[in-house]
């Protein structure tokens, strides 16, 4: 059986940009501009206050770990207030040193470790969209590790690095979605599968997307009337069943299209249509471009 966070993760491609100590002692606040590509830490010792546009302000403490799949703009600062120093991480250069905060002496009032890496796939903000907007999760040790290993391997140049940072940011990911899941997880993928029912129906989906499924169907695979089915997924996932499925089959079309050499008649295949044409004629109003199109200018 198909494990649908699996897939998207992969599907997403992640890629890891840097990893640097951050630290700050004293009255200290910054501002970060919305960033727009996924960012993690993990708090070593000491706390913060961390306060991100359209979430409720957290405090973190020592273990916890944050992911901010799309990070939007944020606040982070030390336990008193003060005035918050802007900054716009697409202007800056990538750190090469810890980045301190406040006082530039004396032992600091927090030590975190944090990041960020980038998506290779087109899909990601489709992607993305199904999980939460922030991933505060507390006490799991693992996940500190995982973030060291990161900021070792980003700082090292050992052979291999590359595939060794690629693989940790996979784990990474894997790990934070598996512990954010829950009932209380926002609709989206994440709480989709930590419901029985709707899991079965999604892992349904990813295993045969070419499969020719009804909204009556995924119904009866999860002993479920097809009106009780369509509001607990579409209440769960926050699309509704079909909408989810021309999602998921479009985001495998273009990873698809973009592997050369395959033929068009075996991606409308392997996604559910009866017909290159229909595919193609599906795929167009989805994307906004024909196929051959998207596969061509995929492939220079």
């Amino acid at each position: 059986m198909t494990d649908p966070l699996t897939q998207v993760i992969a599907l997403l491609k992640p890629r890891a940009v840097f990893s640097k100590g951050i630290s700050g002692a004293g009255r200290w606040a910054v501002r970060y501009s919305a960033y727009d590509q996924p960012s993690f830490c993990a708090v070593l010792e000491g706390g913060c206050r961390l306060a991100v546009d359209g979430e409720p302000p957290v405090m973190l403490e020592q273990g916890d770990f944050v992911l901010l799949p799309a990070t939007p703009s944020f606040t982070m600062s030390g336990a008193d207030p003060a005035p918050a120093k802007h900054i716009d991480p697409k202007m800056l250069p990538t750190p090469m040193e810890e980045i301190r905060h406040g006082r530039p002496d004396g032992p600091p009032d927090v030590r975190l470790l944090g990041g960020s890496f980038a998506f290779g796939s087109p899909d990601a903000a489709l992607l993305m969209s199904l999980l939460p907007a922030m991933i505060h999760i507390r006490g799991v040790e693992r996940l500190t590790t995982l973030v060291r290993l990161v900021g070792e391997e980003a700082g090292a140049d050992n052979v291999g690095r590359d595939l060794v940072l690629h693989r940790l940011v996979e784990v990474l990911l894997v790990e934070a979605l598996r512990a954010a899941q829950g009932k209380d997880a926002p609709p989206g993928l994440l709480r989709g599968l930590s419901d029985m029912r709707i899991a079965k129906a999604l892992r349904d989906m990813h295993d045969e997307p070419q499969r020719s499924w009804t909204v009556a169907e995924l119904a009866r695979t999860v002993a479920m009337s097809r009106s009780a089915f369509f509001d607990r997924f579409t209440r769960t996932v926050g699309l509704r069943p079909m909408e989810y499925l021309l999602a998921w089959r479009m985001a495998v079309a273009k990873d698809l299209l973009r592997s050369p050499g395959i033929a068009l008649e075996a991606v409308a295949e392997r996604v559910g249509y009866g017909s290159a044409s229909t595919f193609s004629t599906a795929f167009s109003r989805h994307v906004g471009q024909p196929p051959g199109r998207y596969a061509r200018m995929a492939l220079k």
